[in-house]
């Protein structure tokens, strides 16, 4: 649980941070990715939790695109500070 320690530390620092923030909810779906992830490295096949992840997931990536498209800067920031891979850029 050393990954989850950071989260906690940097979670109450953003406390005082606006909760509606787009940066906020991103931070919060990573907190949340990462203990799903840790639960589902002990229980391999539990399929729900692994959907909820797939939400998740997906969730976080759309705010990531709104902020990327929005605020280019905070995007690059944010995904600094999350230490998150860049989103992948569509192309139709």
């Amino acid at each position: 649980m050393t990954k989850n320690s950071f989260i906690l530390i940097s979670s109450e620092e953003k406390k005082e941070e606006n909760k509606g923030s787009v940066e906020f909810q991103v931070f919060h779906f990573t907190n949340k990715i990462q203990r799903v992830t840790s639960h589902l490295e002990l229980h391999k096949k539990d399929y729900s939790s692994r959907r909820g992840l797939r939400k998740i997931l997906g969730k976080r990536q759309r705010m990531l695109a709104y902020l990327s498209k929005k605020n280019r800067v905070r995007y690059k920031e944010l995904i600094s500070q999350l230490n998150i891979r860049e989103l992948k850029t569509r192309s139709f």
